[in-house]
């Protein structure tokens, strides 16, 4: 019997307004506008991928059962923490310092294999993790 594979395709984040959402996740983040279709003034949906992505966001009116700000701990793998950090940073997200666990607590500074981070919030208090990914940076180098 072959192995079932199951790939996390969407992640339902829950907003209060959603044009605000949609211009923060993709003139902020940078993720790409896939979908934005109100079928009726009841329900809209957006869906949103970050680059390089194989899972997308999406949210929208009529959506999320979720509150607005309870979806803590998505996380992105990046290639290069400062790089990432420093173009959120540019582009207006309100993101930490990089930083790593020491094993009591985050503190500022990179940290080892896997274990450098950058956070932040969506306008709406959701949480994001962004990490540093040695796989990644070892395949961005060729």
């Amino acid at each position: 019997m072959t192995a079932m594979e199951f790939k996390l395709e969407v992640v339902v984040i829950p907003v209060t307004d959603v044009d605000r959402a949609k211009a923060f996740y993709a003139d902020g983040c940078g993720f790409h506008v896939d979908v934005d279709q109100e079928l009726s003034p009841e329900f809209r949906v957006v869906q949103l991928t970050p680059p390089g992505s194989g899972c997308s966001v999406t949210f929208g009116k009529g959506m999320a059962a979720m509150e607005p700000g309870t979806l803590k701990g998505v996380q992105l793998c990046v290639a290069d923490i400062d790089a990432a950090q420093a173009l959120y940073a540019a582009r207006g997200v309100p993101v930490t310092p990089v930083r790593h666990h020491d094993g009591t607590g985050f503190v500022d500074g990179r940290g080892d294999d896997w274990n450098s981070f950058f956070f932040f919030d969506d306008p709406d208090g959701n949480s994001w993790a962004v990490q540093e990914s040695p796989k990644m940076r070892a395949a961005a180098a060729g």
